[in-house]
C-alpha cells in the first residue's frame, strides 16, 4: 500500500470505474456514555453505536465527495444492518491498492479542511432564500463551552430533525477560538443524535444540519466580532424578512459586554430579534437590578428570554394542565382541602460536578431563585385570562409578591461532607449545597398552607416531584382501620419527573377478602407505560418556545425582582451572621434539621 502522502497526491490519478466501499463490522459493546434522554442501559449500546456509525459515515462521504468519488447507496444500507458496530472502511482501486477508511478520513480531513470551509460553506451561504419566506438564523454565543456542545446544539438538531426548524435555517457558533466551520462541525457531531423511537433519514438530516452550521471567530473584541457575525448572517438571509435568535451561553461576568455589543452590532432590522440568557439572573437583588436595567436599555422586555432548563420539563406544564383542564381538581386547589405542598429537587451527584460555578452561587441562587419559586408560582396562581405568555406571567408575579418574608428559623442550610479531593478544591467556603424552607403565601386561597421546599446535592437518589397532601376526612368513620398512624389515610397527588415521569394519586380502598381492612393505594399514570414516545429534552422544549414567541416559562424582569425580594433578606442575614451549614453524609437524606423543620409546620416529608 502506498504511503499516505503519495496516495493523497495521486488519488485523482487512479482509475475508479466502479469505486466500491466495503464495510466489515465487528460488534463492540458500549458500556458507558449518554443517550438522548436517559433511556435504559439495555438500549444504550445500540444507540451509541448508531451515533458513532452515522458520524463516521458522514465524514467519509463528505471527504470522498470532495475528491469526486461517488458513494453507492447500497453501501450505506449495508452499514445499517447492525448498530453498535465499528466499521472498517476500505477503498479499492483498479490495481488492487487498498486504503483504510480511518486513514482516508484523517488524511483527507487534514488536506480538505480549507476546501470544506471555502467551497461548501460559501455555497451554502450564498444560496439566498426566497424573499417571501422569513429566514431564521440562530447564534450560539460561547459555542465551544460544555453547555453549548452537550445541550444547545443537540436540542437544535433535534428540532431540525423533527421538522420544527426551517430546512435552510442558519446555525452560527460564536467563540473566541480560531476554528474553521469544519472544526466546529466535528466538535459537535459526536453529541448529535436522532430520536430513539424513529430515526428515518437520520444520516441525511445530520449531514444537512452540519452543512448549515458555521463558526464565527469573535476574537477578544465583541463589537467587532458581532459585526462579523451579522455580516455572515446577512449573506444567508437574502432580501426578505429575517429573524434572529441569540443564545448567550456565557459566564455572568461577560454577559453584559456580550449582550450590549450584540444589541449594537448584530440585530437584524428586517424582522424580530430574541435573546436567551442563562441563569443565574444576578447574585442578589442589587446586581440583578443592574443587569435588568442594562439589558432594558438596549432590548425590549419582550425580546429577553431568561431560560432555566428545569422549567422545560413536562412536570411543569402538567401543573396548569392538571388543574385547569380537569374539573375534579380545580375545586380542591385551595386551603380548604390542601394541608401542605412539598416541592422536592434532590440530586445524587456531588459538588464536583458543578465546580467553581456552584461555589460562587450555591443552591439558593442556582436552584431556589428560579426553578423552585417558579414552580410554586405556577402551582398556586389564579387561572389566567388566556394561555398567552403575558397573561400567565401576570398571575405568577402576583403569587411571588404574596409570599411572606422568610424567617431564619424557617430555613435549614446543609453542606455535603468533603469526602473527595475533587470537592475540596471548590468548597472552602460556607456555600450551602442543601436548602430547605417553609414558605407561606398570604392570600385568600393559600393562607395558612405551608409550602415546604427541599433541594440538595449528594443525596440518596435523584428525586424531582411536587407532592400535594390533602386534609383528613372530617369525622372519618374508618380512621381506626388504619391503626395508630393517621397520616396513612391522607390523600395525596404526586406529580413526578424523577426517578420516572408519573402522575400518582393516593387513595384509600378496601383490601380484598373477609373482614374490613383498609389500604392506601396509588392510582398511577406512568409515562413509559402509557406513551411509547421519547420525551424531548427540556432545552428542546424551551428553544421551540423561543422560536414560537411563547414566553410563559421564562421569567419576566418583575418576576426576577420579586423572587430576589423573597431571598435577598435571608441571604444577607445568613452572610451577616455567618450561619454555618449543617454537614451531611453523601448518599443520605440530608441534614436532620430538615425533619425538625417539617415537624414544626406539621408536615411529614414524603421520604421520611
Amino acid at each position: 500500500m502506498a504511503p499516505l502522502p503519495i496516495a493523497m497526491a495521486t488519488l485523482h490519478h487512479f482509475s475508479f470505474p466502479s469505486p466500491e466501499l466495503k464495510f466489515s463490522s465487528v460488534y463492540h459493546p458500549v458500556t458507558s456514555g449518554s443517550i438522548y434522554n436517559g433511556y435504559g442501559s439495555s438500549i444504550m449500546p445500540s444507540i451509541c453505536g448508531l451515533k458513532i456509525c452515522t458520524v463516521a459515515k458522514i465524514r467519509i462521504r463528505r471527504v470522498l465527495r470532495q475528491c469526486g468519488l461517488h458513494v453507492p447507496r447500497k453501501v450505506e444500507k449495508a452499514a445499517e444492518k447492525s448498530y453498535g458496530a465499528k466499521f472498517d472502511v476500505h477503498l479499492h482501486n483498479e490495481s488492487g491498492s487498498t486504503f483504510q477508511g480511518p486513514q482516508i478520513v484523517k488524511s483527507l480531513n487534514d488536506k480538505t479542511a480549507t476546501i470544506s470551509d471555502t467551497k461548501s460553506s460559501k455555497e451554502n451561504l450564498h444560496q439566498k432564500r426566497d424573499s417571501g419566506v422569513p429566514s431564521l438564523c440562530i447564534a450560539v454565543i460561547g459555542a465551544t463551552g460544555e453547555l453549548a456542545r452537550n445541550k444547545v446544539f443537540p436540542a437544535l438538531f433535534a428540532l431540525y430533525y423533527s421538522g420544527h426548524l426551517p430546512q435552510n435555517v442558519g446555525i452560527f457558533g460564536y467563540s473566541r477560538k480560531k476554528l474553521s466551520d469544519t472544526d466546529l462541525r466535528d466538535m459537535i457531531a459526536g453529541s448529535l443524535t436522532c430520536r430513539v423511537d424513529h430515526h428515518e433519514n437520520c444520516e441525511d438530516k445530520l449531514e444537512k444540519f452540519l452543512a448549515q452550521t458555521y463558526h464565527i471567530d469573535g476574537g477578544y473584541c465583541n463589537k467587532e466580532g458581532m459585526s462579523k457575525l451579522s455580516a455572515r448572517m446577512e449573506q444567508l438571509e437574502g432580501e426578505g424578512e429575517a429573524n434572529r435568535i441569540f443564545y448567550l451561553s456565557v459566564p455572568q461576568e461577560v454577559l453584559l459586554d456580550v449582550a450590549l455589543s450584540l444589541a449594537e452590532g448584530a440585530q437584524t432590522k428586517h424582522g424580530w430579534n430574541r435573546v436567551i440568557i442563562e441563569k443565574p439572573f444576578g447574585f442578589d437583588a442589587i446586581s440583578s437590578q443592574r443587569i435588568t436595567h442594562s439589558l432594558q436599555s438596549k432590548f425590549e422586555e419582550s425580546q429577553i428570554y431568561r431560560i432555566d432548563h428545569l422549567l422545560g420539563k413536562d412536570l411543569i406544564e402538567n401543573l396548569t394542565v392538571m388543574r385547569f383542564s380537569n374539573l375534579v381538581f380545580e375545586p380542591l386547589w385551595s386551603r380548604t382541602y390542601i394541608r401542605n405542598v412539598q416541592v422536592v429537587f434532590s440530586q445524587e451527584c456531588g459538588i464536583e460536578a458543578r465546580g467553581r460555578y456552584f461555589d460562587g452561587y450555591g443552591t439558593i441562587r442556582d436552584i431556589v431563585h428560579s426553578h423552585i419559586l417558579q414552580t410554586i408560582a405556577l402551582f398556586a396562581m389564579e387561572q389566567p385570562v388566556s394561555l398567552d405568555g403575558e397573561d400567565i406571567r401576570n398571575e405568577k408575579v402576583k403569587v411571588l409578591r404574596s409570599i411572606r418574608k422568610l424567617d431564619l428559623g424557617d430555613v435549614v442550610l446543609g453542606q455535603l461532607k468533603d469526602e473527595s479531593n475533587k470537592a475540596e478544591n471548590y468548597m472552602k467556603s460556607l456555600t450551602p449545597t442543601f436548602f430547605a424552607a417553609a414558605l407561606y403565601i398570604e392570600n385568600a386561597r393559600w393562607d395558612g398552607v405551608p409550602f415546604l421546599i427541599k433541594t440538595g446535592m449528594g443525596l440518596m437518589k435523584n428525586r424531582v416531584e411536587i407532592r400535594i397532601q390533602f386534609r383528613h376526612v372530617p369525622g372519618n368513620i374508618y380512621r381506626e382501620r388504619f391503626g395508630q398512624n393517621i397520616d396513612l389515610d391522607t390523600n395525596e397527588l404526586i406529580l413526578r419527573d424523577q426517578p420516572e415521569e408519573a402522575i400518582l394519586l393516593k387513595v384509600n380502598n378496601k383490601v380484598p377478602g373477609l373482614g374490613l381492612m383498609l389500604d392506601a393505594s396509588e392510582l398511577n399514570l406512568l409515562y413509559r407505560d402509557r406513551y411509547n414516545v421519547e420525551v424531548p429534552d427540556s432545552y428542546e422544549h424551551l428553544l421551540l418556545d423561543v422560536i414560537d414567541g411563547d414566553s410563559h416559562l421564562f421569567m419576566r424582569s418583575d418576576e426576577v425582582a420579586a423572587a430576589w425580594e423573597i431571598l435577598s433578606p435571608i441571604i444577607h442575614e445568613i452572610d451577616r451572621h455567618k450561619v454555618t451549614p449543617e454537614l451531611y453524609e453523601a448518599g443520605g437524606r440530608g441534614p436532620v434539621g430538615a425533619y425538625y423543620l417539617g415537624a414544626k409546620h406539621g408536615v411529614r416529608w414524603a421520604d421520611d
